[in-house]
């Protein structure tokens, strides 16, 4: 059964281009062999991460990132059991909100700036959709 997770955390330090190079880095050497897709969103202070794979496996991951020293104040967003990846050609894509049109964030928050903890899990879904659909997400597999 696959799943989707949704989570947002706060970096721990002040770097945040190293610690997001980290991060990617761990997910794309040890996501393929669990079969986890994803993408990391990110914007000064703040993470958001979609993990998608079998129940298992996503439930472990989450653990270890709850447990992992660089991640702080990590908060659930979103769950649910699907039918399909969105995020399938990703063993873990990304997205620098700094980067995209303001307008893109202002559709779906206060401000336009990224505050995850603020918004529902649902709408934060909804942003993450609309970033797939415009082509915002880049990575490699």
């Amino acid at each position: 059964m696959l799943v989707r997770l949704l989570y947002a955390s706060f970096p721990v330090g002040s770097s945040t281009a190293g610690l997001v190079e980290s991060i990617l880095a761990s997910c794309r050497t040890n996501n393929p062999s669990l079969g986890i897709t994803g993408v990391l969103c990110y914007s000064e202070p703040s993470f958001m991460q979609v993990l998608e794979g079998g129940r298992a496996a996503v439930n472990t991951l989450y653990g270890q990132i709850l447990r992992d020293q660089r991640h702080q104040d990590v908060t659930l967003l979103h769950y649910e059991e699907i039918t399909e990846r969105w995020f399938g050609g990703w063993t873990m894509g990304h997205v620098n909100l700094e980067r995209i049109n303001p307008s893109v964030l202002l559709k779906y928050c206060e401000l336009p700036e990224l505050r995850p903890t603020a918004m529902s899990g649902a709408t934060a879904m909804a942003l993450l959709n609309d970033l797939f659909a415009s082509a915002s997400i880049v990575g490699r597999t």
